[in-house]
């Protein structure tokens, strides 16, 4: 059965899920913050600025009315993480009371530490809140090719209920109820991608970065556990599947990044160049804000945030964390 579906960001990822559930059927609206992109997606059936080269359905409607896209039966949020609180902020007043809003971003609010469903319940509290994440490159999604997600709501219901809107034959929606968790992997995954990205751009070699995705895996546990999650969560599709896909691959943004600033280029000129936002940049400041309020060690993104926001070189936060005192791998 189909549905109407509004798409609020039109980036490469907002772009994919659009393609994918049009695909599939559903009446879909994408709004764009740019007119420009908007223009493209009606006229060319193309997202020339954030997803070039891949033909999208011609029943995809885009504007830069965000009405229009949230007129809708589902709303998928898929602004970037910085900006998810102004949006959900414009889509309060646009929205019906019984239409769930579905955070697709993965990153956390860096001047607060938040998660974006405590940031949503500030801003918003009437709005029903949910949560979709998973290992996703959104080029791969948006040409029809099969991966899964996790749709997560405050009830397992609610989530069961989501799922089965946005289902579809090549997006696998798995459900649960631990909203911390799933946000905590999305985020965490981006700081550990890119300090995994700088540990192959250095030619530290297969063995160093191995040792970096596991460490990084237990900061995501650790910091999960402080807040409650459940540690399954972070065993599943949005901690180690999104960890392991990010952190191995030059199609992530933070991978990508951190390779970069490994050859020893600065992060302003990398980023100078991109028209998409590269999310673990303001993920290891805010995850940072997180971990100091919940007493929790996390030493490996406290590096990535030192080297990107604080100035501090590549190989002096390499040695630091090689010079740690040696502890028991479970501590």
């Amino acid at each position: 059965m189909s549905a109407k579906i509004g798409v609020i960001g039109a980036g490469a990822w907002g772009t994919a899920l659009a393609q994918t559930y049009a695909a599939a059927g559903n009446d879909v609206t994408l709004w764009a913050c740019e007119p420009e992109v908007a223009s493209a997606v009606n006229a060319q059936h193309e997202n020339t600025v954030f997803l070039p080269g891949i033909k999208l359905d011609i029943k995809i409607r885009a504007t830069s009315d965000m009405a229009a896209a949230a007129k809708a039966d589902i709303v998928l949020l898929v602004t970037p993480a910085q900006h998810a609180r102004g949006a959900l902020a414009s889509l309060k007043e646009l929205v019906k009371k019984s239409c769930p809003v579905v955070i697709c971003a993965k990153g956390l609010e860096t001047g607060t530490g938040k998660m974006l469903s405590e940031v949503a319940a500030e801003e918003a509290p009437e709005m029903k809140i949910a949560i979709l994440t998973g290992p996703t490159f959104a080029a791969e999604i948006a040409r029809g090719l099969p991966s899964g997600v996790t749709v997560a709501s405050k009830s397992k219901k609610s989530a069961e209920k989501i799922r089965d809107m946005l289902a579809s034959k090549t997006l696998r929606p798995y459900v649960s109820a631990d909203m911390t968790g799933v946000q905590i992997g999305g985020a965490v995954k981006n700081v550990i991608a890119i300090a995994s990205g700088i540990v192959a751009g250095r030619g530290l070699g297969d063995s160093a970065r191995a040792a970096l995705i596991t460490r990084g895996l237990a900061e995501m546990t650790r910091l999960g556990a402080a807040m409650g999650a459940k540690k399954e969560t972070l065993m599943g599709m949005c901690g180690v599947g999104d960890l392991v896909l990010t952190a191995s691959s030059m199609q992530s943004r933070n991978y990508s990044l951190g390779f970069e600033l490994g050859k020893g280029r600065a992060v302003d000129d990398v980023l100078g160049a991109r028209k998409s936002v590269t999310e673990g940049v303001h993920t290891a400041k805010a995850v940072m804000v997180m971990a100091k309020n919940n007493g929790v060690d996390m030493p490996i993104s406290a590096a990535v945030n030192a080297c990107l926001n604080e100035g501090i070189s590549i190989d002096r936060a390499i040695a630091a964390l090689m010079d740690r005192p040696l502890r028991s791998e479970t501590a």
